[in-house]
């Protein structure tokens, strides 16, 4: 690959070409999908730059965009990237001082906000970061009385510089010209499990290389329609929202709010979804609970052809062909079943069905088989600007995680770290020219991760080498696998395992309150907060049965021994998790040192005091007595 093409070039070709033909972005605002043309978009990502650049912003220059998922989002990055700038995301519920490293850290001159509460964060810590010259609001909802000098408007932004536009109506599409494809058009901060993050820098080649590559193997066309909601800070949302959007000129749906978002994913019928484990395990997860409050009948019919469809995700995962009478049952399955719960979950159009960020166990894979929904494992890292090894359709292999996209080599090291090259890997991180060499050395891009690539090209994927654990007899095993197989319980929402250097292997679990509580309330059990039902006795002995199941399908030395149930649910905010919901393993091992110890000692029951934080800020010291409960094998 050597004729690489610019994020902005791109967009000037698709409004060349599309103009006001077709939608490029809709939003819902009010109840109504607001369209924008492709010709609007460039327009709006030209009028922006121009604003930018009549404040001072130059080649090289950093804009941070902290906000919602929305079309100013878009035209923030592009407009920056056409400048021969970079654009910073910042996750929308990061913490302030998450917020102030990063617009530090990054050099951001600029801070767009999407709202009033993204723009208090910004203020407030101003005085901290001094190269800010102005926070730029979006949505300016409820800001009127605000008199801060440093505050400026998204559209009175567009408004100066479209005012520069009609005085000098060429000097935008000199400056795309300008723009290289080695020029970095975004610095995205890694996920930070281990310590700080580190912003790796991507190259506009970056970005062309693995929108060519992911569509060298799964095609899209410009009449597919995309909903974004996932955070735009994750470069797997980068490549599917933006990167791959602006390569096959497809449309991005922007939800109205986050608690919409299905039933916007409902009212749009994608052809193309990206989703994290987690939005999958919900979905299981909601399809379980519902299916157990259906009259019998439906219970039987959902019980009776998911089974055909599991029989037929043999088949399709084996590489046989279907028998007549499968056929037949999965057509009427189709009728009865399928087709409604696709319909309800919004799934029915799909042409390209991704799941990314961590891996997805096997169970989820196979429910959705079923339904038809053939979800492809997408394997990537923000230095590799995300998707770089993926599912074929015909040739899904439930144990990996695909074959690498064309343009990406890959190899094992003598170690059994999983190497990469190609042009999708990044260029390096932000000032930290140490950390890049460790991570580029001998011309191969190091990921940390424990891999095998077979003789097929597949590559499965064990775990983080300083993930893998091992018992003090020496057996070996991946937490991630165990914390998959429970998190199918539709009772589980999170769960860490420990057994590093111990004797048998324990689990910390937080239960899934919305579903243990309907579980309750069917069963007539009174509870009041999370930390009650938590600990109620009929709890532990319903998780109990999850974990037995989870224990049969796993190799006896990854065999749960024991568990405990969180008072609290893992949360970001409280630094357990990251953003995009990976587990800080050493940071949750220290917090609940004193549960993990009662895990491996004689004690049925321990007393915990914990600070707990609500999302107001406030918080209030909590006492409580926690169980700890043997797991017994199935009969």
């Amino acid at each position: 690959m050597t004729d690489f093409i610019t994020m902005p070039m791109l967009l000037k070709r698709n409004a060349d070409r599309l103009g006001d033909t077709r939608a490029a972005i809709r939003e819902k605002e009010f109840g109504i999908w607001q369209p924008v043309t492709w010709r609007g978009y460039f327009e709006n990502v030209r009028d922006f730059a121009l604003g930018l650049h009549q404040l001072g912003f130059k080649h090289e220059d950093k804009l941070s965009y902290a906000g919602d998922n929305r079309p100013e989002g878009l035209y923030s990055e592009l407009a920056v990237q056409s400048l021969g700038g970079a654009i910073v995301g910042i996750y929308p519920d990061s913490h302030l001082d998450q917020v102030e490293y990063i617009i530090n850290h990054s050099d951001s001159i600029f801070v767009v906000a999407g709202d009033q509460e993204q723009a208090d964060k910004i203020l407030e810590i101003k005085d901290k970061c001094p190269n800010i010259i102005k926070i730029i609001v979006d949505d300016p909802k409820g800001m009127r009385r605000y008199e801060e000098p440093i505050l400026a408007y998204f559209k009175d932004i567009q408004k100066l510089g479209r005012g520069l536009h009609e005085k000098e109506p060429h000097l935008f599409d000199g400056m795309i010209q300008k723009v290289r494809p080695d020029d970095v058009g975004m610095i995205n901060y890694t996920s930070g499990t281990t310590g700080l993050p580190k912003g790796s820098m991507i190259t506009h080649k970056n970005m062309y290389s693995v929108a060519r590559g992911q569509d060298s193997v799964d095609e899209a066309r410009d009449d597919f329609e995309y909903v974004s909601f996932l955070p735009l800070p994750w470069i797997g949302e980068q490549e599917f929202g933006v990167y791959w959007a602006l390569y096959k000129a497809f449309t991005v749906n922007f939800p109205e709010k986050v608690e919409t978002v299905q039933e916007n994913i409902r009212e749009i019928g994608p052809h193309i979804m990206l989703a994290p484990p987690r939005i999958w395990e919900r979905m299981c997860s909601d399809i379980q609970v519902k299916i157990q409050d259906a009259v019998w009948i439906k219970r039987m019919a959902y019980k009776w052809f998911l089974s055909v469809g599991y029989r037929i995700a043999d088949h399709i995962l084996n590489k046989e062909p279907l028998p007549l009478g499968l056929k037949f049952q999965n057509m009427l399955g189709y009728v009865f079943l399928f087709r409604s719960l696709k319909n309800y979950l919004g799934l029915a159009r799909l042409r390209h069905v991704y799941t990314g960020g961590a891996p997805l166990g096997q169970e989820i894979f196979n429910m959705f088989m079923a339904l038809n929904v053939n979800i492809k494992q997408v394997y990537g890292m923000t230095e590799q600007t995300a998707g770089s090894i993926m599912h074929r359709t015909g040739d899904i292999r439930l144990d990996t995680v695909g074959k690498p996209i064309p343009g990406v080599e890959f190899k094992i090291s003598d170690s059994g770290e999983l190497l990469s090259r190609g042009d999708t890997i990044f260029k390096g991180y932000y000032k930290n020219p140490e950390a890049s060499a460790e991570a580029l050395r001998d011309g191969w891009f190091h990921s940390g991760d424990a891999a095998i690539i077979e003789d097929d090209e597949h590559i499965i994927i064990i775990d983080r080498m300083s993930d893998v654990m091992k018992l003090v007899d020496g057996g070996k095993f991946s937490p991630q696998l165990i914390e998959n197989k429970l998190r199918f319980s539709p009772y589980i929402v999170d769960a860490v395992v420990i057994g590093q250097n111990r004797p048998f292997i324990t689990a910390m679990i937080a239960i899934d309150m919305a579903n243990v509580g309907k579980w309750a309330e069917n069963n007539q059990m009174a509870y009041t907060t999370f930390a009650d039902l938590s600990q109620k006795k009929q709890v532990y002995d319903l998780i109990a049965v999850e974990v037995a199941k989870a224990n049969e399908s796993l190799p006896k030395v990854a065999k749960v021994n024991r568990f405990v149930l969180l008072y609290k649910e893992l949360d970001a905010d409280d630094d357990e998790l990251t953003r995009t919901r990976k587990v800080r393993r050493k940071f949750v091992e220290e917090r609940y040192r004193d549960l993990i110890e009662g895990l491996y000692g004689d004690r049925e029951e321990i007393s915990v005091e914990a600070d707990i934080r609500y999302k107001d800020g406030k918080g209030f010291r909590m006492k409580t007595i926690v169980r700890i409960r043997q797991v017994e094998p199935t009969r």
